[in-house]
Formats: structure tokens, C-alpha cells, sequence
């Protein structure tokens, strides 16, 4: 009776020391929209160097901009046993597609900027676009004298940024009736080029334009070059979005004017953090918003030295 004590009691402690072993993370999967943009490059590095201090393989996809690729890669993770999917929506369309597929499996999902509408991750980090792009939108048409046409380059139609960051803006708007919006358009991959094909455009047919939110800073880079070549009459006031490396560097030589820059480095330690405590069956937050700063020639070179 002792022996068979012994051995149960045996048993239970292998169970037990399994049951713990299969709650850690050892592989994550990181499923990236676009990695030719630099702030989804940002949180990728902030992703695989904090996995890197704690032993955790990082499978790293990167969809460039196609939903449909993205399903099929995140289809290709779940065959690879990850533990954990860090998921970064290439857009809006197929965006809660992955979320089921890997829920399905029993692998938790962290979002990070964009969620799926429907089909949220166990827990969404982001910036607090709203409050954010208010507050560039304030800057900006207060550097403006509170009066003028406006021209808006939207990022990716009905993405979690894209939509936030009109909606902050819209509220400045209300605060500033003399400011009219003459010009809106959307983006498909929220790039330089299309910032440079978009503004070139509003310009030709809204040469009185003062005042331009593009809502992230790789469209502002590509609008400031379409204002040079059209060399306006008036100064045409410029915000970007994100704190992108290569734009603060810009923003400091006042190629443009305003940035929220985001927290992309603690983004991505807090996502793998999230993973963590979700493998190990603990209490997440389902969102978890921070600041962006604003950001001008003022303030830029702290974000130049060290990316926050």
C-alpha cells in the first residue's frame, strides 16, 4: 500500500511538473503586416530582442500588406506548434480570419495597433490614437491661426489607426470651426509614394490648401515632397503619426512640422510579456492603450537618441 502511495504520489508530481512545463512560452509566432514600414520593423526587433533575453524562439511572418497572405502564413504557424501568436493585421478585411484560426487551436492572440473588429486578440496593445491624433490636430491648426483649408491623407480604410486617428482629429475639428476640410483620401499601404501621389493631386486641385494631417509619418514625408515641388504661395502646415526613425530625423530639419511618436520599443516588450502571462493561464487586460508623445523640432532630439 506504501508502494502504491508512493507511486501515485509520483505520478501526480510528473503531472504536475508537465502541466507546468506545457504553461511556458518556448515558441512565438509574430505575424507582421507590412515590414517595409519602419514602425512595424520597430516593434519586430522589440518583439525578437526581449524573446531573446528569456530563451523564446521568435517565428517571425511578414505579409507585405496582403490579408490573404497573412491567413495562409499564420495557418502556416499554427502547424509549427507556437505557443503564442503576436498578430499585427495587414488590414481590415481579413483581419479576424487569423484570430479564430488561431483561438481555435487554443493559442492565445496579442494585437498590437490594429484589432479585429469582431474577433478582438485576448488582449490589444496600442497607442491611444483618438486622444493622440487630437492632440496633433490641436497643434497643428494652432500653428495654422486656428483658420484655413485642411487636406487629410488617411492611412489604410477602416483599420484600427486609420479610423482612431480620423476619429481624434474630427474632434479637433468640431473645436475649430474655421478650419474647413477641402480634401480627404486614403492610402493602401500608407507609404511615401502614395503621401507624394496623394498631395500632388489635392495641390493641383486645392492649391489653397494650409494645412495637412497625413495620418502617418511615411504619407507626411512623401506630402512634404509634393508641397517643394509645388512650391506654394503660403506655408502649408504638415503633421505626420508614429515617430517613424527616419522622419524624426526629418522632422528635425523641418521638413515637416508635428509627430506623435509611439512607444514602439516598450510595445513590443509588453506584447511578449502579454504572451507570457496567457500561456500561463493569467489575467491579461483586454486593451492596453498608452501615449504617443507629441513631437517637434523642439523635443525631437530625445527621440533620436533613444527610441521610446
Amino acid at each position: 500500500m506504501r508502494l502504491i502511495g508512493t507511486l501515485a504520489a509520483s505520478a501526480a508530481l510528473v503531472a504536475l511538473a508537465t502541466s507546468a512545463q506545457a504553461q511556458e512560452l518556448k515558441t512565438l509566432g509574430l505575424a507582421v503586416a507590412n515590414l517595409q514600414a519602419n514602425f512595424f520593423n520597430q516593434i519586430k526587433q522589440s518583439v525578437e530582442a526581449e524573446a531573446a533575453t528569456q530563451g523564446i524562439r521568435v517565428i517571425t511572418v511578414d505579409a507585405k500588406g496582403d490579408g490573404p497572405t497573412q491567413v495562409n502564413q499564420i495557418q502556416d504557424l499554427l502547424t509549427q506548434n507556437i505557443d503564442a501568436l503576436i498578430y499585427i493585421p495587414a488590414g481590415a478585411a481579413a483581419a479576424t480570419v487569423p484570430v479564430k484560426l488561431a483561438q481555435a487551436a487554443g493559442v492565445p492572440v496579442i494585437n498590437i495597433d490594429r484589432n479585429a473588429e469582431g474577433a478582438p486578440g485576448d488582449t490589444f496593445i496600442a497607442t491611444n490614437s483618438v486622444e493622440s491624433a487630437k492632440t496633433v490636430c490641436d497643434h497643428i491648426i494652432e500653428q495654422a491661426g486656428g483658420a484655413g483649408k485642411m487636406a487629410i491623407i488617411h492611412g489604410q480604410k477602416g483599420t484600427t489607426p486609420e479610423v482612431d486617428r480620423m476619429a481624434g482629429c474630427t474632434q479637433s475639428l468640431e473645436a475649430n470651426p474655421e478650419v474647413e476640410v477641402v480634401a480627404e483620401q486614403w492610402s493602401n499601404m500608407w507609404s511615401q509614394d502614395e503621401g507624394f501621389q496623394i498631395m500632388q493631386n489635392m495641390l493641383q486641385a486645392n492649391p489653397d490648401v494650409t494645412i495637412v494631417f497625413a495620418q502617418a509619418d511615411a504619407l507626411a514625408l512623401g506630402a512634404a515632397q509634393a508641397i517643394k515641388v509645388a512650391n506654394p504661395s503660403e506655408k502649408v502646415w504638415l503633421a505626420g503619426f508614429d515617430g517613424d526613425t527616419a522622419a524624426l530625423e526629418a522632422l528635425k530639419q523641418g521638413v515637416f512640422d508635428v509627430t506623435a511618436t509611439q512607444q514602439t520599443q516598450l510595445m513590443g516588450r509588453m506584447a511578449v510579456e502579454s504572451a507570457k502571462k496567457l500561456v500561463a493561464g493569467e489575467e491579461v487586460p483586454a486593451e492596453q492603450l498608452m501615449e504617443a508623445t507629441l513631437t517637434t523640432q523642439e523635443n525631437v532630439d530625445g527621440f533620436i537618441a533613444e527610441h521610446p
